[in-house]
């Protein structure tokens, strides 16, 4: 049980006192950069679906 115990200990110390955390202005910034990234990647993979979607159709309708 001591183990446990010290291992809580250890583990606490070391997300109040050596882990950084990004301050509230970065976490905004992240998010933001993070939302634009995934909006822009699913655009081109919409893009990327209907492309392939009127390649297929005129291949069919040749065929």
């Amino acid at each position: 049980m001591k183990r446990f115990i010290n291992y809580i200990k250890e583990c606490y110390t070391e997300l109040v006192e050596k882990t950084s955390w990004p301050t509230w202005k970065e976490l905004q910034s992240s998010a933001i950069v993070v939302s634009i990234a995934s909006l822009i990647i699913a655009l081109v993979v919409y893009l990327m679906d209907k492309s392939f979607e009127t390649l297929l159709e005129t291949f069919y309708r040749i065929f």
